[in-house]
């Protein structure tokens, strides 16, 4: 029996991912959804929906349809200065689209894995463990924390995953992220700003799509902390990707995060405990560097 798996967000970095992860399978009956066309170069061996997750009638009609075993919802607004202004259209994303899917999954045995983010902590205590308390410092914080409490409060079957700063590639290039952005700017020797007073465990993507597929594998239950193992400043993030692209790194400029006058607040330091993900999930991140070189054999084939 083939296992009916809907990926949200299938446009995304994420989404895309564990869409081309899953089409090697011959076990799953993959649904791919997002809002609008599909932009995935590889149209065959799986069902495309244009679906938008803030309407509840939709949700519901497309669970109703297709009768999936596993949901896993990557689709959500994730610009964190654009949350602090486009609150509704943020919430609508965020977290009406959680409720609804709760509404619909109601009652079935629907396992429901949704990705959250380490923002849900101020970043006063980093690393954290998954049981340490959240405290949201900006909107798109408080709207992740919000739809992790629904389902908390909810009697589905979910997980959750909290994740860092995704990188990777998409197809047809189209969405960057800090290591694109960075090796882009060097590479055109342009000078750049970066904080030097954030921390982070970058993620590769490709990472994070095995430990979604692996949760959905395994049924797992609960929150689960899943990044990149280095925790690192953002500016030796940047820094590493110029050494490793051997780009003259001379030209980053050092800041301070309350310099850059950003709509939205973003905790000091997070990073993860990864200690149940490797446990539970058979989680096995690849440093940050492996990262950069899958990363770099990827963009030689494109």
């Amino acid at each position: 029996m083939k296992t009916t798996i809907l990926v949200t967000g299938s446009n995304g970095l994420l989404g895309q991912k564990i869409v081309y992860k899953l089409l090697q399978r011959n076990d799953v009956n993959l649904i791919a959804a997002s809002k609008g066309e599909n932009r995935l170069i590889e149209k065959n061996g799986y069902t495309y929906i244009n679906l938008d997750i803030s309407k509840s009638e939709d949700v519901l009609a497309a669970i109703e349809k297709f009768q999936p075993q596993v949901i896993i919802n990557t689709a959500a607004m994730t610009n964190v200065d654009e949350c602090e202004t486009k609150r509704e259209e943020c919430w609508g994303a965020n977290v009406t689209a959680v409720e609804n899917f709760v509404k619909a999954i109601n009652g079935s045995a629907i396992h429901f894995i949704h990705l959250s983010t380490d923002f849900v902590f101020d970043g006063q205590a980093g690393p954290y463990r998954e049981e340490d308390q959240p405290n949201p410092l900006s909107y798109y914080a408080l709207s992740k924390y919000e739809a992790e409490k629904i389902l908390q409060k909810s009697n589905i079957s979910w997980a959750i995953l909290r994740t860092i700063i995704v990188y990777g590639i998409v197809d047809n290039m189209s969405r960057s992220n800090v290591v694109l952005w960075a090796k882009g700017a060097l590479e055109k020797g342009q000078s750049i700003n970066v904080v030097d007073d954030q921390f982070r465990s970058p993620t590769l993507a490709e990472d994070l799509a095995d430990a979604c597929i692996s949760a959905a594998d395994k049924h797992a239950k609960g929150i689960y902390h899943v990044s990149g193992k280095d925790i690192m400043s953002i500016l030796e993030l940047v820094y590493r990707v110029a050494d490793f692209w051997k780009l003259d790194k001379s030209i980053v400029k050092p800041i301070k995060s309350d310099t850059l006058n950003q709509a939205a607040k973003r905790p000091p330091r997070t990073g993860f405990i990864l200690d149940k993900a490797y446990r539970e999930l058979d989680y096995k991140p690849h440093s940050f560097e492996e990262g950069l070189q899958i990363l770099d054999a990827q963009l030689k084939k494109n």
